[in-house]
């Protein structure tokens, strides 16, 4: 699975972070960070027969943000 980029993202996080992926986002004005990730045609088949999705998030035992794990695009663009 790797980050791709996205019609209407704005932003490239870690870009100059050797240790982790850029990451394309579109970063909102109220906050909402949206990434997109592309999966690979085993891990496609992978969901599909198992029907599960692992997320794991680096917090840096800070407080856990909140997540939304979602299937469809929430980008509405004009």
């Amino acid at each position: 699975m790797k980050p791709i980029e996205f019609k209407g993202f704005n932003k490239i996080l870690a870009k100059d972070q050797p240790q982790y992926q850029p990451l394309p986002v579109l970063w909102e004005a109220d906050g909402r960070v949206t990434s997109c990730w592309k999966l690979s045609l085993k891990e496609r088949l992978k969901v599909l027969f198992g029907g599960k999705l692992w997320l794991s998030q680096l917090t840096f035992n800070q407080k856990l943000q909140p997540q939304l794990p979602l299937v469809d695009d929430p980008i509405i663009i004009n």
